[in-house]
Parts: C-alpha cells; sequence; structure tokens
C-alpha cells in the first residue's frame, strides 16, 4: 500500500514539474522562418532560416559588419534545399543542400553558396564555397523590423530571392535550369 502511494506522490511531482517546465518556455529571440519557390512544373527551393529583430540597433555597417561574411540570419545557418539544378545570378547551381551566407559591403554585396551544411551559423569555411554571387542592392522605403528572406515568382521557371532587413534589400535572379 505505501509503496502504490509512493508511485502515485512521484508521477504527480514528475507531471507537475513538467508542466511547470511547459510554461516557461519562452519564444525564441530569432523565430525561424522559411521561403519557397515552387516553379510550374513543380521543383522548389526551400530556404530555412532564423530571423532577427533590428530593436534599436543599427543593423549594416553596425551590428553585421561590412565586409565580413554573415550568416545571413542568426542562430544555425541558413539553409537552401533545390530539388532541381539552378542559375543563381547567372551562377550555376546543382540540385541539393547548401548553406547560404552573405558578404555585405557598403558598395554592394555578395551571396555565398556554400556546400558545408548542418553546422551552425557561424561556422564558415571559405574553402567550402561553391560560389559568391553579386546582389543587387537598394534602399527600401520604410524600415524593416524582423530580417526576411523570400521570393518573388517571375514566371513558370523563375524568381527573384531577396533579402530584406533595416533599410536594405538586396536580391538576386533565380532560375530553374533546364
Amino acid at each position: 500500500m505505501q509503496k502504490s502511494r509512493l508511485w502515485i506522490v512521484v508521477a504527480a511531482m514528475i507531471l507537475f514539474t513538467a508542466t511547470l517546465i511547459a510554461q516557461d518556455k519562452k519564444p525564441p529571440l530569432s523565430p525561424p522562418g522559411t521561403a519557397t519557390l515552387t516553379f510550374a512544373d513543380g521543383n522548389t527551393v526551400t530556404i530555412d532560416y532564423s530571423r532577427p529583430s533590428m530593436g534599436s540597433r543599427k543593423i549594416y555597417g553596425g551590428l553585421v559588419p561590412y565586409d565580413q561574411v554573415w550568416r545571413t540570419g542568426a542562430n544555425a545557418a541558413t539553409s537552401l534545399k533545390t530539388s532541381v539544378d539552378l542559375s543563381i545570378g547567372g551562377t550555376s547551381v546543382p540540385k541539393g543542400s547548401y548553406t547560404l551566407y552573405s558578404l555585405p559591403g557598403a558598395n554592394g554585396w555578395q551571396l555565398i553558396v556554400n556546400k558545408q551544411t548542418g553546422q551552425w551559423g557561424t561556422e564558415y569555411s571559405q574553402a567550402q564555397d561553391l560560389a559568391r554571387i553579386p546582389m543587387k542592392v537598394t534602399q527600401r522605403s520604410s524600415g524593416l523590423e524582423l530580417f526576411t528572406i523570400s521570393f518573388d515568382k517571375v514566371g513558370g521557371d523563375a524568381g527573384t530571392l531577396k533579402l530584406e532587413w533595416e533599410n536594405t534589400l538586396a536580391s538576386v535572379d533565380v532560375k530553374e535550369k533546364k
């Protein structure tokens, strides 16, 4: 009889502790984001990343220094998965999985497609670069609080990849190679 009471007390304590832990979880400071481009034939390009907030910080040339490789988001490395061969800014990218980094500069940006995958965002190896691709940079008309990666579809087999944060929009054309 006493053993069964002991088990009931232990089970109740475990349940109570689990409930407290579940209630204490806070949303991540940099929530996850996904950008997907689906071509007319059903092939897709998907980017998974984390979305840091601007707050009152100066982003480019401040938090994200110019002329240094940036993880292009927060937390784990930003991943790109494609089910089809691509042309990104005129550069061939075979179907597969990659990590995206960027090289922001005061006078231009580069998108870095890196062959290493699954690492934390700050674990960058230039020896694993597949390509460094120039991006077009323009100013946004208003500030953007959360870093955002998106695609604008352009026809059935093309789109524009956009990286937006603060007052900056960096973009590059993405096309399905046939």
